[in-house]
């Protein structure tokens, strides 16, 4: 292997590092709570994808609903929160959100998927 391949190897492994950090934030906090309601987790995803259409608004979104949780700022429809009501507030801090809805994002965005 030349240096150019160790280099590129390197780049991989730190790359593959990164991102399962950043699934394990997402694992363990979204996907282990929202495992226990009768929505699925990608549901969510699809509501956001549909009011706010892109990438940073959707993450945006989400970043602000999960920070301050309220009724007028859930895509969620009213029956929904009458049956399950409001998240509560997250606590994770602001960069592991970030991250979270990065792996979030990427796990059911559509685009470059569809054929």
């Amino acid at each position: 292997m030349d240096e150019g391949e160790r280099v590129m190897v390197r780049a991989l492994f730190l790359l593959l590092v990164a991102f399962s950090l950043h699934a394990d934030v997402y694992q363990t906090n979204c996907v282990s709570c929202h495992e226990k309601l009768p929505v699925s987790i990608d549901k969510y995803f699809y509501r956001y994808l549909l009011n706010y259409s892109s990438e940073k608004d959707v993450k945006r979104a989400m970043l602000e609903y999960l920070r301050k949780p309220d009724k007028q700022k859930s895509v969620m429809g009213e029956s929904f929160i009458n049956r399950f009501g409001v998240k509560q507030k997250s606590e994770l801090s602001n960069g592991d959100l970030k991250k979270a809805l990065n792996v979030y994002y990427e796990t059911y965005k559509v685009f470059g998927k569809l054929k």
